[in-house]
């Protein structure tokens, strides 16, 4: 992975939301989110300010879709919430349709990572530190 164009450290799930939450509020709806990290790392948590911050009503319902595979959530722009923990052949991930989303709303993808093709992306990626401290990296796409 490359260096993060910003590093900020968060010291519990309020910090980690309001993080994405202020990040989120600069979207203009065509958006693609890649978050990585470990299990457990806040990367639905990390979702749930994103949707916050675009306006969604009742973020409580913000879920890791790990079974369904795809959430889509009503907010200022639609969001498109991807979970791809349980796929891990490149060919069942191009075979969801996914990209039929992008430009349609914001798109969050958990397990970013596991895209198999170069996508013109926000990266996020969530390190755990101690207790509820996490080092959050964001890259911004190259314009």
């Amino acid at each position: 992975m490359s260096l993060p164009d910003s590093a900020t450290t968060t010291h519990s799930e309020e910090e980690t939301f309001e993080l994405a939450r202020a990040l989120a509020q600069r979207f203009r709806g065509k958006e693609v989110v890649l978050l990585s990290g470990e299990l457990g790392a806040g990367k639905t948590i990390f979702a749930k300010g994103i949707a916050a911050g675009l306006g969604m009503k009742s973020c409580a319902l913000v879920c890791s879709p790990s079974f369904t595979i795809m959430n889509i959530y009503e907010a200022r722009f639609p969001i498109y919430h991807f979970d791809l923990y349980r796929l891990e052949k490149s060919a069942d991930i191009l075979d969801l349709g996914w990209e039929d989303y992008l430009d349609r709303g914001v798109v969050v993808v958990e397990w970013g990572e596991r895209i198999p093709f170069a996508l013109e992306a926000i990266r996020v990626h969530i390190n755990k530190g101690r207790g509820d401290e996490r080092i959050i990296g964001v890259s911004m796409p190259r314009q």
